[in-house]
This record gives C-alpha cells, structure tokens and sequence, in this order.
C-alpha cells in the first residue's frame, strides 16, 4: 500500500495550523507573564502603603493586608504569634510611641509565585530612628483563600528577623 499524497494546498493548511498553534501558545505564555507582573507591582503597592501607613504612625493601617484570621502567623526573636488581634497588640506593644516606630523602608523586594493564589515575598526592612533597627523578612501570601477579601492579596505568614546589632 502506497503512503497518500498530501497536495500543496493540504500542505499549507497544516502549516498554517501550525503556526497559529505556536501563536496562541506564545500568546498565553504572554498572558501568565504579564499577569506576574501586575500581581508583582501589586504585593509592591501593597509594602508600599504599608511602608506609608507606618510613617504615619498608623498601625491599625499597616495591619489592613494581614489576613484578619486567628490562622494568621508572625514569627519572630523565637516566638510565634498566632491571629491577627494577637499581632497587633504585639506590634502596639513592641511600638507604643511614634518615636519607637521610626521611619520604615524595605529594600531587596523578591516575589515569586509557588502557584497563581500564593506569592513569597522576601525582602529588608530598616527602621530610621534614634537607634536604627533592621533585618529580614519572609512573607506568605495568599489571594482570594478562605476569610480574605476577592481579589486582594493577604498575608497569612510573616516571618521577620532582626540584625545582629
């Protein structure tokens, strides 16, 4: 038995199949990185007015991407602190003054994405103040997951280390 004869005419389709193949994969391909970089511009919006709401001396404000949960984690100098209530009164504990709060930066701002609804966040933080303070910081968010807000990102993990002084 004989291969068949494919004409020129069926040659030309299935290369033009092809090719819109290879197209609409390049298009989606596009499409997952450019929505890596907004859900990136946004974590970064997000320290950003955090950063904004600690040089205001608000605290209740910096709390707002915490995830308002009691499944909420914050660890740091050996402890970890569970729900969001209890890290609060931490951070108001830890900084009842505006003095104390100083003036918040974070630098080396890494985000990467385990899956489309978890980002990591890796990064520093520096406190300017009359003893300057600064170290590291871990943070796991999650977006659109049980008791969070549709469409925004929260974080459900922060693990944060101080500098040997």
């Amino acid at each position: 038995m004989s291969a068949p004869v494919s004409t020129s005419s069926e040659r030309g389709y299935t290369q033009r199949v092809r090719l819109l193949s290879v197209m609409i994969l390049t298009c989606v391909s596009m499409l997952g990185v450019g929505c890596a970089f907004i859900e990136h511009a946004e974590i970064k919006r997000m320290l950003d007015q955090q950063a904004q709401a600690w040089n205001a001396g608000d605290i209740d404000a910096f709390m707002v991407p915490y995830w308002h949960s009691p499944d909420l984690t914050f660890s740091s100098g050996g402890k970890v602190t569970r729900g969001w209530q209890a890290t609060l009164d931490r951070y108001r504990q830890r900084y009842p003054t505006r003095e104390a709060m100083g003036q918040l930066g974070f630098s080396d701002i890494e985000v990467t994405f385990p899956s489309r609804k978890v980002a990591l966040v890796l990064g520093r933080w520096r406190l300017e103040r009359a003893e300057p303070i600064g170290g590291g910081f871990t943070l796991v968010l999650r977006k659109d997951g049980p008791n969070c807000p549709p469409g925004n990102w929260v974080i459900i993990h922060d693990h944060t280390s101080t500098d040997a002084p």
